[in-house]
C-alpha cells in the first residue's frame, strides 16, 4: 500500500470520547473543482473498502477562497 496516495489533510474531528466511533474531516485545496471532487470521491472509495470500518455518513462542504 502507498503511503501519501492523496495529497489531502486529514484529522479525527469528532466522537473521540464515543466507543468505536469516529469523525473524520479530509481536507483538498485546488483551483479546479472537479479535482478537489475527484480526489474527495477517491479518499471516500478508500475508507468504505475497508473491512475493518463501517462508513455511516459522508456529508461534503465545498468553501471558495472569497466565502466569508
Amino acid at each position: 500500500r502507498r503511503v501519501g496516495r492523496f495529497s489531502v489533510s486529514a484529522a479525527e474531528t469528532g466522537a473521540q470520547d464515543l466507543y468505536r466511533r469516529a469523525g473524520v474531516g479530509i481536507a483538498v485545496v485546488s483551483g479546479d473543482r472537479a479535482h478537489v471532487v475527484s480526489v474527495l470521491d477517491a479518499a471516500e472509495r478508500l475508507v468504505a473498502a475497508r473491512p475493518e470500518m463501517e462508513l455511516l455518513a459522508v456529508r461534503r462542504d465545498l468553501r471558495r477562497s472569497d466565502d466569508d
